[in-house]
């Protein structure tokens, strides 16, 4: 009886979630819009400290509105002043071109007979570098005109480097992805896509100056124009403006959406789709390369560019068969080029709508008529350009919001600190008027954003959920101002999501499985799956998954054959499949060594090794394994190989100083990470504070810093499952002393280098208050961090998900400790902890495997094939996924700029490797413990050294004695 009034109590209760949450969503799309929030308030104005400066909006309202007719050429071999530049004649067609290097700065003087705004055009040419997009500065009479006018981006041109090849599983492997040389024009425009015309540069009557200076790689100049603003034409205008000509022959062409022949970026090659029923070609048991686009396919200003061909003169329709099943609520906007021109403003946005199926979409008006295109005969191309349309302008008020939160959010903080009082009045309304009034601006900013997306999208999305959420909740703030400091931290925290809100909105994926071009008057056969058709494709997949292997990657070899590598790579499946690709395309045909690539779980290599069924070479091993597994003589020594110190002469010492253990070398390094310095340049300059060169310095900051409730990060111990002791090793290192002595046999943190090392790495914990646990990402976004010690990966993760403060940050090399010699001279050691991953030899009786084993793991360390791995990772996932390689020459190439090489190489001198012993693991567990207890125990740092020292060493004498190896 309990039982049943148990579960007619949850019934009931289910019920009334479920009747509540219909009732709330009704109220929430029962109301159409807030404009009786924000209507009459004049939302351009600026609260006095609170506000963005330099912004391209701001620009434009400075300046008169006026457009002049005729366009301006400039002779960019005619300059006025350059460094780092070379004039080139008869340069692939050009009479003359200038070449800008990667560290040029080139000034033109421009005659301007009619003041006003002009769009400005470059013609240009990239060359052979490190394969990122070329950026430029642009500067009008030695002044920025504004922020983002710092960071202008042009595209090179990718395209297949051959043919797709099949692998003896029957499946297509795409083409390597090379850079093609060629001309190619480009206005100024912005690089994120809010703004989608190119920008408008005012330029005043007579000699006006324009500089072009390098921010990241060379690039060669056939012309720059500062063209008149001309309006696009609409499409009456357009049809009114071709020839007449009579009617076509019925004619359709289709155009596979993976025969593409030019991109702008190379992650957007061909891929294939197993999910649909309907994509062509198909198939569910190989992988065919059937559509292009996808999540690589995300960004504005990214195209895709297809070739065709028409047999005459005449009016022609053109379709696509798209599909955007990525963002339930948005729209994924293209803009139409034919033959390198806009035909006209009506295909500058094509709207492709969420649907989870294919979506076969004649460009069309909005009454469904199809768009006629006029083609002469012969070749044309087709280019689909990402961008965000509407939204565009929408996103960029979106980011002027969040920047503006943050400075309401930084303005309190200084009063209030991260975590106020909750029982005190601290009377902000009084203190700080001018933070309520920003307040009561950005919500009627934020409703008015709210109103603007439903407008756009047709629908309240959720991404534009947390808009609402903060300007109610600053609704709030303003008839309570005591409840400010009670919901401080989930005003934070809901800033944050705004901006990673903004990161999703902008996104604008699209799937294409082929284009149509066809004669007016010709029919588009219909291409819908029908339920059976669906039916049947699952059926089809579920009984495939039972006899193919989609974990086999690439070509694929019998365990018969003689001299086969078997290579484990334990990173993910994208790695494996771009490591394969590159194995069959480049490896086997020039050595002749056959590979099997398995992509496997970490945790799977020591049972296999112990059975004995584990692979020859295996991949992307932690520092700590090597040596760990060649004191149980599991893996080969490759000093016995002759060409070793030839293999290593690419790599710092520091990079396998780990994979070294009495005389022998057990890995070869792959990638190498270190520590450095990130700070926010806007917030430093507001306090009147430099950035530190030393500890000291650091230290003599954080009076300023803290006084203004702000914060500095350093890594900790605090997490459970991975506590950082990087900057503790880094203290020692940059002290003189080392973890271990000469022989490996004991620990020497107890000597007085290392006790003062923990003194003050504790210290700063202990006695200045430094936080043990923070999200470092978060709290530099908003402010609260200005300075921060962390893994110079980070730099990628902060330029892609924090658009907002670009410009504001940067990162330089970590504080040095002032040492004095025995004369008296006083020098600077920056050394800094690094780790990384290797490749390692598993232990084989097999001299014909060893020999190809190793063959194998000298092609893996060179650098042509570090540097093809490296930018086809990160074409495939992303700069923030950039790839961290130990190969010194390797790193030169890939995707940093030169400014960003030069501080990252500056600190990988000063890089020490962490060296593992017998029974190592030991000590960072113990080293752990000593921090811990002398934080939260606040237990004396040299005492709690000492004892732990002791502790460590009698656990290394008892490694040492399982191992046979000398405890004296």
């Amino acid at each position: 009886m309990k039982g049943e009034v148990k579960k007619g109590i949850i019934l009931v209760g289910v019920v009334l979630v479920i009747v509540i949450f219909c009732i709330v969503r009704k109220q929430m799309s029962a109301v159409e819009n807030y404009q009786d929030k924000y209507q009459g308030a004049d939302l351009t104005v600026e609260v006095d400290g609170l506000g963005r400066e330099g912004t391209y909006t701001e620009y434009q309202n400075s300046h008169e509105t006026v457009y002049p007719s005729e366009d301006i050429p400039i002779d960019v071999c005619d300059y006025e002043e350059g460094t780092d530049v070379t004039v080139y004649q008869d340069f692939d067609g050009a009479k003359e071109a200038l070449y800008t290097g990667d560290n040029s700065k080139v000034t033109w003087k421009v005659d301007v007979k009619e003041a006003g705004l002009y769009q400005v055009y470059l013609e240009y040419q990239t060359v052979e570098s490190r394969g990122v997009a070329v950026e430029r500065a642009l500067y009008i009479n030695g002044e920025l005109p504004f922020a983002d006018a710092s960071n202008l981006t042009f595209s090179r041109l990718w395209t297949d480097g051959g043919e797709a090849r099949t692998d003896n599983q029957g499946n297509q492997i795409r083409p390597t992805q090379v850079e093609v040389y060629d001309w190619q024009g480009s206005y100024c425009r912005d690089d994120m896509g809010y703004t989608v015309k190119p920008y408008e540069f005012y330029f005043e009557k007579g000699e006006n100056e324009l500089t072009l200076e390098a921010v990241n790689e060379p690039v060669i100049l056939r012309a720059v124009t500062l063209c008149a603003v001309k309006e696009k034409w609409d499409y009456e205008t357009y049809l009114a403006n071709q020839k007449t000509v009579g009617e076509t022959q019925e004619y359709v062409t289709k155009i596979q959406g993976e025969d593409s022949t030019l991109r702008s970026e190379p992650s957007l090659y061909a891929k294939y789709d197993r999910a649909s029923a309907n994509t062509e070609p198909y198939s569910v048991t190989n992988t065919i390369l059937n559509y292009t686009g996808g999540d690589a396919w995300n960004a504005a200003g990214q195209w895709i560019e297809w070739e065709f061909e028409v047999p005459e003169d005449g009016f022609y329709n053109i379709t696509v068969k798209g599909r955007q099943n990525y963002a339930r609520g948005s729209v994924s906007s293209r803009c139409l080029y034919l033959d390198g021109e806009v035909p006209f403003q009506e295909v500058e946005t094509i709207s492709f709508e969420y649907d989870n199926d294919w979506n076969v979409m004649t460009l069309s008006d909005e009454n469904g008529t199809p768009y006629e295109f006029y083609l002469a005969a012969g070749k044309h191309t087709l280019r689909l350009e990402a961008t965000l349309g509407g939204m565009g302008e929408i996103l960029e008020e979106l980011e002027d919001s969040t920047y503006r939160l943050n400075q309401i959010y930084r303005r309190i903080l200084v009063y209030t600190g991260a975590n106020p009082d909750k029982y005190r009045d601290y009377n902000i309304n009084q203190v700080y008027p001018e933070v309520m009034e920003a307040m009561d601006l950005e919500a009627k900013r934020l409703y008015k954003i709210i109103d603007d997306v439903v407008a756009y999208t047709g629908q309240k999305a959720e991404k534009i959920a947390t808009a609402q959420t903060l300007a109610q909740q600053m609704e709030l703030f303003l008839k309570r101002p005591d409840k400010i400091t009670v919901n401080f931290t989930t005003f934070k925290d809901n800033i944050t999501s705004l901006g990673t809100a903004i990161l999703n909105m902008s996104e604008t994926k699209l799937d294409v499985d082929y284009i149509e071009v066809n004669s007016v008057g010709s029919k588009v056969p219909e291409d819908k799956a029908s339920a059976f058709a669906k039916i049947w494709h699952e059926i089809k997949s579920f009984a495939a998954s039972f006899v193919v292997d989609y974990d086999a990657v690439g070509d694929v070899y019998s365990d018969k054959d003689e001299g086969i590598v078997k290579v484990w790579i334990v990173t993910g499946r994208d790695q494996g499949t771009i490591l394969k690709t590159m194995v069959d395309d480049t490896f086997t045909p020039e050595s002749g060594v056959k590979v099997n690539v398995e992509i496997v779980d970490p945790t799977a290599l020591l049972n296999a090794v112990v059975a004995g069924r584990g692979p020859d070479v295996v991949l992307s091993v932690g520092a700590d394994q090597p040596v760990n597994y060649a004191l149980r003589n599991a893996v080969e020594d490759l000093r016995q190989f002759e060409d070793c110190d030839e293999v290593l002469s690419v790599f710092y010492d520091s990079a396998y100083r780990a994979y070294e253990y009495n005389d022998g070398l057990y890995a070869i390094p792959e990638t190498q990470t270190y520590n450095v310095m990130f700070y926010r340049k806007d917030i430093l300059e507001e306090l009147g504070l430099t950035v530190p060169d030393t500890w000291d310095e650091l230290v003599d900051m954080l009076p300023t810093i803290q006084g203004n409730n702000m914060e500095v990060g350093i890594p900790s111990t605090a997490s459970t499952t991975l506590p950082d002791l990087s900057l503790f090793y880094t203290l020692l290192y940059q002290g003189g002393s080392d973890v271990y002595d000469d022989e490996a046999k004991k620990t020497i943190i107890d000597n007085e280098a290392g006790v003062n090392a923990f003194a003050t790495y504790t210290s700063f914990f202990n006695d200045y208050g430094m936080p043990t646990e923070y999200d470092f990402v978060s709290r530099f976004r908003s402010g609260q961090m200005p300075i921060g010690i962390a893994n110079y990966s980070i730099y990628n993760t902060l330029v892609v998900s924090a658009p907002e403060i670009r410009g504001l940050w940067d990162f330089t090399l970590i504080p040095a400790t002032e040492v004095t010699d025995e004369t008296g001279a006083v020098t600077k050691n920056r050394s800094v902890y690094s780790t990384g991953t290797c490749s390692m030899m598993i232990k084989t009786e097999d001299e014909t495997v060893r020999q190809n084993a190793w063959t194998f793991m000298k092609w893996w360390a060179q650098t042509d094939t570090q540097v093809r791995f490296g930018r086809e990772l990160e074409a495939l996932l992303g700069s923030s996924a950039r790839y961290a390689t130990a190969n010194r020459e390797a790193f030169d190439q890939l995707a940093w700029s030169a400014d960003d090489v030069e501080v990252l190489e500056e600190q990988w001198k000063s890089a020490v490797g962490f060296r593992e012993v017998a029974g190592g693991y030991y000590t960072g567990r113990h080293i752990v413990n000593a921090v811990r207890k002398v934080i939260n125990e606040k237990e004396d740092p040299r005492e709690t050294i000492l004892d732990y020292a002791i502790t460590i060493n009698d656990e290394l004498i008892k490694k040492r004695t399982e191992f046979g190896l000398p405890t004296d």
